[in-house]
C-alpha cells in the first residue's frame, strides 16, 4: 500500500497549512526522503522545458556536491517531487538551497523577480522497510496519472536511478 501513503502525502499539499509541515521535521543522514515543492500560485511554469531543466540543474548540483544521493525526481508543470537520500546537509539546508538557487536562475531567465516557490515544502521520510524502487515508480508515474502523456517515457522531465 505504498502508493496510498505517498498519494496521501501529496494530497496534503492541497491544504493551505504549509507552516504546519515544519512541525516535527527531523533530518537524518542516510535516510531517504520524498519531498514536494509547489510553484507560487501553482503557476504551470514547467510546461516550458527550458525552465524545467534549470530546476533539474539545481537538483543535480545538490547531488554532485554530495548534499544528497538523488534517487528519483519528476518536474510537473507547477511542482516537483524528489526522492533522495540525505548525505552532507540537513533537509532544510538542501531545500533552501534548491529553492533559492532555482528561484534566482528561473527569475533571471524569465526577466522577473520575486517569489517563485510557495513557502515551505512537504516531506516524508521513507521507513526502512519501504521499497524505494516502488516510491520512485510512483513519482515518475505522476505525468501519466495527470494525463500529460500516454507513456512515462514520453515525458521529458524525470529521472530515476533504477529505471
Amino acid at each position: 500500500m505504498i502508493g496510498l501513503s505517498i498519494a496521501r502525502s501529496i494530497e496534503l499539499l492541497q491544504k493551505p497549512s504549509s507552516h504546519l509541515l515544519r512541525r516535527g521535521r527531523y533530518s537524518e543522514t542516510g535516510r531517504a526522503y520524498l519531498v514536494t515543492a509547489v510553484v507560487y500560485q501553482r503557476r504551470p511554469v514547467f510546461t516550458h522545458f527550458y525552465l524545467g531543466r534549470l530546476l533539474v540543474a539545481e537538483l543535480k548540483q545538490a547531488h554532485d556536491l554530495g548534499l544528497v544521493e538523488s534517487l528519483a525526481w519528476v518536474i510537473m508543470p507547477d511542482h516537483f517531487h524528489w526522492l533522495f537520500e540525505l548525505q552532507d546537509a540537513s533537509l532544510p539546508q538542501v531545500m533552501q538551497r534548491v529553492k533559492s538557487r532555482s528561484t534566482l536562475t528561473i527569475n533571471r531567465a524569465c526577466g522577473t523577480q520575486g517569489a517563485f516557490w510557495q513557502s515551505g515544502y512537504h516531506d516524508r521520510a521513507a521507513r526502512a522497510e519501504e521499497d524505494l524502487i516502488q516510491i520512485a515508480r510512483y513519482i515518475i508515474g505522476n505525468p501519466l496519472r495527470a494525463g500529460l502523456v500516454e507513456q512515462v517515457g514520453d515525458y521529458p522531465l524525470w529521472d530515476a536511478t533504477w529505471l
